[in-house]
């Protein structure tokens, strides 16, 4: 089995944010995945919605054995089971979120399905917060 490495964007704006990352950091690594470099915390305002609200955002790199798919499962069970109720494919739209953890790029493969689409074009070229983290990583 062949690892691959991926960049992944974390965030929370609810609760204790930092200890939410961590958390699910940690939980990213207890299902197999090695960290393999993070980011500094960078602080942001909520994008594409409104919230008073501040955003805690880390950018890392983990290495796995996961297909992209199975990497989205194990990440929508890890938001999941840390609390995060609505996911924005469902709801059209964004909102408040314990944790989100978004794959930016998976190797050097290009993607797109229903369910994800890699890179993740958002994050590369739109906000400015992921260039800001990105910046070491991409």
């Amino acid at each position: 089995m062949s690892q691959h490495k991926v960049v992944l964007l974390l965030g929370s704006n609810l609760g204790e944010q930092k200890k939410n990352i961590e958390l699910a950091l940690q939980k990213l690594s207890d299902t197999g995945n090695e960290i393999s470099q993070i980011s500094e915390f960078l602080m942001s305002d909520p994008v594409e919605f409104a919230s008073s609200n501040i955003f805690c955002n880390i950018a890392v790199i983990i290495l796995t054995h996961l297909s992209p798919i199975q990497l989205l499962d194990c990440i929508k069970d890890i938001e999941v089971e840390m609390g995060r109720i609505n996911d924005s494919k469902v709801t059209g739209g964004y909102t408040d979120r314990v944790i989100d953890i978004d794959i930016i790029k998976y190797n050097e493969l290009i993607f797109k399905s229903e369910r994800l689409e890699i890179p993740h074009k958002k994050h590369l070229f739109e906000r400015d917060f992921s260039r800001i983290l990105l910046k070491d990583f991409i």
